[in-house]
């Protein structure tokens, strides 16, 4: 079959690898339809998480389910699914209490309770490296996918693949940072960055029930995305004091929820590049400094954009002074995920108006040069097999 294959830091082409197949009764083969390049991707293609060995990349993905395994029982051939980028086995401690990025069981070789760096991860992931589990992607004409009972969610067949896609990552992932923020109505929802995820977040505060959704972002063509696709006013943060702006929106105090939907590849300068060298880290928290400064006393931090380092000089002292509370990590779709099917069934929210660049998969190594230096206004590609 032929699938985008990551080979080392801004390398992915498209190879000729070997088909999948069933390696346990409980696995599924997944004939892919649809499958997206995520922001997380890039961590991996700018090497920011290592991969020492060719990986297929990719976990957002949908297709026909080709092939059962024998204790399968949810699922026949023919069925069209879309699947959540987590592996989880659905009956350990964590699944069992609908925490699926830490199932236990789904990522034998590198589990563990620590959560370190190069050791001791959470749950499996599709195409997201050997340090969670080594699965190959789904940006592939055909992917394996273990515990088919567990993850694959049936799709209604008048729904378009566009329509349903993002439901396997970045819809659930913006609406676990609102469902954090735990709303009451009529609240103020500052997102920063508005890719994918943000915008997602964005039309998750409107579905909780936010007063008023601000996006702040560098790149134009993403702030006009989010005044489009997220319905929120604006603040382009290459422009002026973007946290005294939203300090005179919101009464001097700051928005209620401040998301960070950006994570370690913030924009950053010259200066804390050498930093990093002497600290040994990777990428920034500006990201999240700026939520910190934004956000009201007594506010809501969620952070969904990745960090996968520790950082020096981090900044404790103002958490505490303005008694914040901060949530972060990856969103469990399992739990999630059979509401928003059904939101997207009923009309509540619209999710394929994210979708820039449309791209057969032979293209994969282009389109993701192009995302990753935010060229032609890129916001989300999908990748047609």
């Amino acid at each position: 079959m032929r699938a985008a294959v990551f080979h080392r830091p801004k390398k992915v082409t498209t190879d000729t690898v070997p088909d999948p197949k069933l390696e346990n009764a409980t696995d599924c083969l997944l004939k892919v339809t649809s499958t997206a390049i995520c922001g997380s991707d890039l961590h991996i293609y700018n090497g920011l998480f290592p991969q020492p060995r060719p990986l297929v990349l990719g976990h957002e993905f949908m297709g026909i389910v080709e092939e059962v395994g024998p204790e399968v029982k949810n699922l026949k051939r023919g069925d069209r699914v879309v699947v959540p980028f987590p592996i989880a086995c659905g009956s350990c401690f964590f699944c069992s209490n609908k925490q699926h990025t830490h199932c236990e069981n789904s990522n034998k070789k590198n589990y563990g309770p620590d959560g370190g760096i190069l050791t001791q991860k959470g749950a499996g992931l599709f195409g997201y490296t050997d340090l969670y589990g080594g699965y190959q992607g789904g940006q592939a004409e055909y992917v394996r996918v273990p515990y088919a009972d567990v993850g694959p969610r049936k799709v209604p067949d008048n729904l378009t693949d566009e329509q349903v896609l993002f439901l396997t990552d970045i819809f659930p992932t913006g609406y676990t940072a609102i469902d954090w923020a735990q709303l009451k109505g009529g609240e103020t929802v500052a997102v920063f960055g508005c890719g994918p995820v943000g915008i997602m977040a964005m039309k998750s505060a409107w579905l909780k029930g936010a007063g008023r959704v601000i996006g702040l972002d560098i790149e134009g063509y993403r702030l006009e995305r989010a005044r489009g696709a997220g319905k929120a006013e604006v603040i382009d943060m290459a422009k002026g004091d973007y946290v005294e702006q939203l300090r005179a929106m919101t009464g001097g105090r700051g928005p209620d929820v401040c998301v960070d939907a950006v994570g370690m590849e913030a924009h950053h300068g010259l200066l804390e590049k050498a930093s990093n060298l002497v600290h040994a880290q990777v990428g920034t928290i500006n990201a999240f400094r700026d939520c910190l400064n934004a956000v009201r006393r007594g506010g809501v931090i969620p952070v969904v954009g990745v960090y996968g380092l520790p950082y020096d000089n981090f900044p404790w002292g103002q958490m505490f002074e303005k008694g914040v509370r901060v949530q972060l990590g990856q969103a469990p779709v399992h739990a999630y995920i059979d509401e928003l099917v059904t939101a997207v069934s009923e009309g509540k929210v619209k999710l394929d108006d994210v979708i820039s660049h449309r791209v057969p998969l032979e293209k994969a190594g282009d389109a993701y040069e192009v995302f990753n230096t935010k060229k032609d206004g890129c916001v989300k590609v999908v990748l047609k097999p």
